[in-house]
C-alpha cells in the first residue's frame, strides 16, 4: 500500500527500553491510563438542532452506548458535549449509568440535556450552573456498567492488544527461537524459548505477531515506514534462563498460536476507556483518509476499525469524529470521450479511539455506502 503524505515526519529511533516504557505509556488511549476527551468550543453561534422526535426524558438501558444516546436528540451527535449538562460536584460527571432518567431542559434559550437527582429541571440547572450542590448521596456502581462511547466489543481487540511501532525499535527486541517437543506452533500451557536482552525470571510477557508495515510515499516521492502493526498472541511467564535463552511458560493464547520469530515485550495492564467524548476534530492537518481496514482486506461498514494516516503527530485526539468521502468514479464523458472523475461521495462517519505518532485506528459509527481503502476524512461540519 502507498500513500503521499506532505509533511510527515519519520518516527524517530528509540531503544529497546525507551520502547518498553512506550508501550506502557502509549500516547492516547488503550495502553495507558482512561482518557476524557472534553469538547472543543464550537464554531459558530447557533445552538445544536434538536431533533423533532427528540424525547423529554429517556430512561437509559442497558446496551445503550452515547454515541446512540446522543442521536435520540440531536440532528448533528458530535455536539453532545455542548447540551450535555454535567454535575459540576461530581468526580467524573461524564458518566452515564443504565437506569439513569435523562431530562431535557431548557437554559438561556438553549437547549440542555442533564441527569434528573429527583429534582428535575430546576436541579439540573442548579449544579450545571455551580449552584447549591444536593447533600451527598451513596451510589454503588460498577464502573464496567458505565455507558461507553461505541460498544466496546468492537474495538476491544485493538485496544489491548494491538498497537504500532516504530521499525527501528525491532532491531533488538526479544523473540521466540522455538517450543518444546519439537512444536512448530504453541499454545496456552505449553513452553516456548525465546532469545533476547533484557528478560527476567518471575516478569509476565506478552508474545506479539508483527504485522504489515504502513509503507508511504513522502513528498519527494521517497518510501518509508510510518510503523510496523503488532497484534499480541500470547501471554507468559519467564520460568528459566540460562545462555542467553529464556523459557516461557504460556499461560494465554488469543486468536492464534505462537510461532518462532514472534516478538516478546514486557506485558502491560490496559485500562479500556470508556469516558472520551465524541467531538469535532480541530486542529488536524489537513488532509488524511482510510489507510487500512482492520481485519479485512476488504470494506468497512459500521462496527469496522479502520487505520487513518493521522496520528498524534497531526492533531489527532481520541475522541475526534471525521466524515468519510469516497471518491468519486472515473467515467467517460459520451460526447466528447474525457475521462472526468465525478465529485466525491459521504459514506459514513468515524471515531478515533486510538492513536500514535503517525497513524490511528478508528471506529466506523456511520456507513450509508461501504468504506474503502483511499476515502479520505474531514470534521464534520457544525450547522446543526
Amino acid at each position: 500500500m502507498k500513500k503521499v503524505l506532505k509533511g510527515m515526519p519519520l518516527f524517530s529511533a528509540l531503544g529497546f527500553k525507551k520502547q518498553m516504557l512506550a508501550l506502557a505509556i502509549c500516547a492516547g488511549v488503550g495502553l495507558g491510563a482512561i482518557s476524557t476527551v472534553e469538547a472543543a468550543p464550537a464554531r459558530n453561534v447557533n445552538p445544536p438542532s434538536l431533533k423533532a422526535s427528540a424525547p423529554h426524558v429517556y430512561v437509559v438501558k442497558k446496551g445503550d452506548t452515547l454515541w446512540d444516546i446522543s442521536k435520540k436528540f440531536l440532528k448533528n451527535p458530535v455536539r453532545w458535549p455542548e447540551i450535555w449538562a454535567s454535575n459540576k460536584h461530581v468526580k467524573n460527571p461524564h458518566w452515564i449509568f443504565p437506569g439513569d432518567r435523562l431530562l431535557m431542559c431548557t437554559y438561556n434559550g438553549k437547549p440542555i440535556i442533564g441527569k434528573d437527582e429527583g429534582d428535575g429541571c430546576e436541579g439540573i440547572i442548579r449544579r450545571y450552573t455551580g449552584g447549591t450542590k444536593l447533600q451527598p448521596q451513596v451510589r454503588v456502581e460498577s464502573l464496567n456498567n458505565a455507558i461507553p462511547v461505541i460498544p466496546l466489543e468492537y474495538i476491544k481487540q485493538w485496544l489491548e492488544r494491538s498497537s504500532v511501532i516504530s521499525p527501528d525499535s525491532l532491531k533488538d527486541t526479544p523473540y521466540i527461537l522455538g517450543a518444546a517437543d519439537n512444536r512448530v506452533l504453541a499454545a496456552a500451557g505449553q513452553t516456548v524459548y525465546a532469545r533476547g536482552n533484557g528478560m527476567e525470571v518471575g516478569q509476565r510477557y506478552a508474545v506479539y505477531r508483527q504485522g504489515e508495515p504502513y509503507i508511504f510515499v513522502d513528498a519527494n516521492g521517497k518510501k518509508f515506514n510510518a510503523g510496523v502493526e503488532i497484534n499480541q498472541v500470547a501471554s507468559g511467564i519467564a520460568v528459566r534462563d540460562e545462555n542467553d535463552i529464556t523459557t516461557l511458560e504460556l499461560t494465554d493464547t488469543y486468536n492464534a498460536e505462537v510461532r518462532r520469530s514472534d516478538l516478546v515485550l514486557p506485558e502491560y495492564d490496559p485500562m479500556l476507556p470508556t469516558l472520551f467524548y465524541p467531538t469535532s476534530a480541530e486542529n488536524v492537518t489537513e488532509g488524511g483518509s482510510v489507510v487500512r481496514v482492520m481485519g479485512s482486506i476488504g470494506t468497512a461498514a459500521v462496527h469496522s476499525v479502520v487505520t487513518l494516516d493521522r496520528g498524534t503527530l497531526q492533531g489527532i485526539q481520541p475522541g475526534f469524529v471525521f466524515n468519510v468521502t469516497q471518491k468519486g468514479e472515473m467515467v467517460t464523458d459520451p460526447k466528447t470521450k474525457e475521462r472526468i472523475q465525478l465529485p466525491g461521495q459521504r459514506v459514513g462517519q468515524v471515531m478515533v479511539f486510538k492513536s500514535f505518532d503517525n497513524l490511528s485506528y478508528a471506529y466506523v459509527l456511520e456507513s450509508e455506502l461501504p468504506i474503502k481503502v483511499g476515502a479520505s476524512i474531514q470534521p464534520p461540519l457544525m450547522d446543526d
